[in-house]
């Protein structure tokens, strides 16, 4: 079994939590974040199954600046 360290985003939507990783493109949801994480960790497994990470085009994640009134 291989394991790779991928990143997850969460944050919240009216009471659901959402966690996305970026790297491969999963989402899933929960009512707490640590059911957030574990069920994208079920996706992200599930999809890696079928699709290895190389497969996968890269994502970057980086920072902007945003003028608003």
């Amino acid at each position: 079994m291989k394991n790779k360290v991928l990143t997850a985003i969460i944050h919240k939507e009216e009471d659901m939590y959402v966690a996305e990783c970026p790297e491969v493109g999963t989402v899933d949801q929960g009512e707490t974040i640590e059911e957030a994480i574990a069920n994208l960790k079920e996706a992200t497994r599930l999809y890696l199954e079928v699709c290895s990470v190389e497969d996968v085009s890269p994502r970057f994640v980086t920072a902007i600046e945003v003028s608003y009134a």
